[in-house]
């Protein structure tokens, strides 16, 4: 039995989409302990394969999922939060207030999303996040950045407070985001299609069959990535 429907109520949004309000089809509580009953509307979606019919993943109030972005398990998006994108949200993962999470994203823990707002000279929404190749990019206003690209981006800003409230949000988001990686993280080995394991004594993912190893943050990238 599906979980929720598409309603009739649209939004537009920044991208020229068009999003949908979801209605609930069955009653359930989600893992935060929250009812959601048969009838209740939630949030935003583009399709229905944004969100699964499976679980007890929902997305609340004025929260928006769109593109090939997926929100499944007990995941939870909320407040006026945005998942776009090739985003993965799942798990026990929960996506709330201004936070806009896009891109190759990969949360599925709430130690895999940082966000900070109000910052920069509009008053906008600062969200850090782990990606599928674990490493941490940032989103804000309309674009997404690497770590480095967007240090020279607000080196460029005016204010100094800003700058360094900015400065002091990446490193708390440094010491918040786990990156160490899972079993399902990881892909094959690409030499012998070996299966991978991440080695925590010396930092490095392994391939239990030829022994490759790399560095955990590059053993996911291949040439046609």
């Amino acid at each position: 039995m599906k979980k929720f429907e598409l309603t009739t109520e649209q939004k537009i949004n920044w991208f020229g989409r068009t999003l949908y309000r979801i209605k609930a089809c069955i009653s359930f509580t989600t893992t935060s302990g929250d009812e959601v009953k048969a009838g209740d509307l939630g949030g935003f979606v583009e399709k229905e394969s944004n969100l699964s019919h499976d679980g007890k993943a929902w997305v609340w109030g004025n929260a928006k999922v769109c593109g090939d972005a997926k929100v499944w398990g007990n995941a939870e998006v909320w407040g006026n939060a945005e998942v776009w994108g090739n985003a993965k949200v799942w798990g026990n993962a929960k996506v709330c207030g201004d936070a806009k999470v896009c891109g190759d994203a990969s949360v599925f823990s709430t130690e895999h999303i940082f966000c900070v707002t109000p910052i920069g000279e509009y008053a906008n929404s600062l969200t850090l996040f782990r990606t599928k190749h674990l490493e941490i990019k940032i989103s804000f206003e309309i674009d997404v950045y690497t770590v480095d690209q967007f240090l020279k981006i607000i080196d460029g800003w005016c204010d100094d407070k800003q700058k360094s409230v900015a400065i002091a949000a990446i490193e708390l988001a440094y010491k918040h985001i786990d990156l160490t990686p899972t079993s399902d993280d990881l892909k094959p080995c690409p030499f012998c299609g070996g299966k991978a394991e991440y080695n925590a004594d010396s930092d490095v993912v392994v391939c239990t069959k030829c022994y490759a190893s790399a560095d955990k943050k590059i053993w996911n990238s291949r040439v046609d990535d």
